[in-house]
């Protein structure tokens, strides 16, 4: 625990990763258990062949937002709250980081919670054991987040190889007991979701994550690293992921990987999956928190905001009020892509693809064509009924153009 891992300031040169271990980080975040649950959803509405098409262009827009942002964190060795400060201004930006760090820590609290009860039910452990694993998991889960970049790396190299391993081995024995790709493909649809509203499920399960793993890939070595890894990540991981669930709910009418091990006979392995699949998840999301926390108060002490975040995620994983969360979680993931947009915006567009030096730049404190363009992003977003995300990210694009290029006149420059 020798750095802290810049939390508000570039990455230097000196400190950057190759591929193999900023793949394997972002491997080890997109590995959710949310993202199979929302597959599971679109398992028996389509086709396999259709559902291949669906999560395939779901998956490639996904990579691709995360993507241009992944290349812009790696040049300028920011994550997403210290850009935010270009585009929102220095108290603008506490906007950004509220509602970043408001979704990492209630996705903090649904997965302690899902854990312990999880294991309850799978190992027999009486009712009374919940609340004691949720505080044990809250507070064990954070120590690779405590020790930072490094930690994470460690445990991703360990982890995400294992799972793959698992859910190849699970995906085989689904594929024997469904009888080969002849009874995969004879499988009928129900046709209960449109496919715009299925790659919107894919999109919406994993932007907010996708907009947050600038902490990660600012440490890539090369901006072709940063992107290789963030496709790598969330193309194929995320679409892994999507697959899984969906197929599990297909043939077992369970679309989480553990619950189909558990059907399938593979016990050990399924509490090794559960173990693995929520770790290298919560390390990350406890990781996101403590960064945006810092960037909130300004403040360097980035293990002591992880420890503090923890402790909050556990007591609303205690307190129950997790179940409570994620319908506005969800909700947030709607208002989160519109801050890419505007941080892409503002890169390419206002700062002609290089920022000056965060430390020494003259920063407002509200940009409002930065804040206005993420207000009508998120407004286009919340009313869109088609691919929210999407749109969001594109009106927040178009709307920063148009005010930087018409607006600035009539708009105050510093506040």
């Amino acid at each position: 625990m020798k750095t802290s891992d810049y939390p508000l300031s570039a990455v230097p040169a000196s400190r950057r990763k190759g591929l193999l271990s900023t793949t394997m980080v972002l491997l080890g975040f997109t590995f959710f258990t949310a993202t199979m649950w929302a597959g599971g959803s679109l398992g028996t509405a389509f086709t396999f062949a259709e559902l291949l098409w669906v999560i395939t262009i779901g998956n490639l827009l996904l990579g691709g937002y995360a993507a241009a942002l992944a290349y812009i964190a790696c040049r300028s060795g920011l994550n997403s709250v210290l850009m935010g400060r270009f585009c929102f201004g220095e108290l603008g930006s506490k906007l950004s980081d509220l509602l970043l760090g408001f979704t990492q820590i209630g996705w903090y609290a649904w997965g302690t919670a899902t854990i312990a009860v999880i294991l309850v039910q799978t190992t027999n452990l009486p009712g009374w054991m919940e609340i004691p694993l949720m505080v044990v998991f809250g507070m064990a889960f954070c120590i690779t987040a405590m020790i930072g970049y490094r930690g994470l790396d460690w445990l991703s190299r360990f982890a995400v190889p294992a799972m793959l391993l698992f859910i190849l081995i699970s995906l085989y024995t689904g594929m024997h007991d469904i009888g080969g790709l002849t009874g995969l493909l004879g499988q009928t649809s129900t046709g209960s979701m449109s496919f715009a509203a299925a790659v919107t499920v894919i999109i919406g399960t994993f932007v907010s994550g996708g907009t947050q793993a600038t902490n990660w890939s600012r440490f890539a070595r090369s901006p072709k690293i940063a992107v290789i890894a963030t496709l790598a990540a969330f193309c194929v991981g995320n679409g892994l992921m999507v697959l899984t669930g969906a197929l599990g709910a297909l043939i077992y009418q369970q679309a989480d990987i553990v619950d189909v091990m558990l059907a399938q006979g593979f016990v050990v392995l399924a509490v090794l999956m559960l173990f693995l699949n929520i770790w290298t998840t919560q390390d990350n999301t406890i990781y996101n928190f403590a960064v945006a926390g810092c960037n909130l108060l300004r403040t360097p002490r980035r293990r002591l905001v992880t420890v503090v975040g923890a402790a909050i995620g556990t007591l609303l994983a205690v307190g129950g009020m997790y179940d409570l969360l994620i319908p506005y979680l969800v909700l947030l993931g709607t208002f989160i892509p519109p801050i890419g947009g505007v941080i892409m915006a503002d890169f390419w567009l206002r700062h002609k693809g290089r920022y000056p030096s965060l430390e020494s730049a003259d920063l407002p404190a509200f940009h409002w064509v930065g804040l206005l363009a993420y207000a009508l992003g998120s407004l286009a977003a919340y009313l869109s009924p088609l691919l929210p995300p999407l749109v969001g990210v594109l009106v927040a694009v178009l709307s920063y153009a148009l005010l930087l290029r018409f607006g600035t006149a009539t708009l105050p420059a510093k506040a």
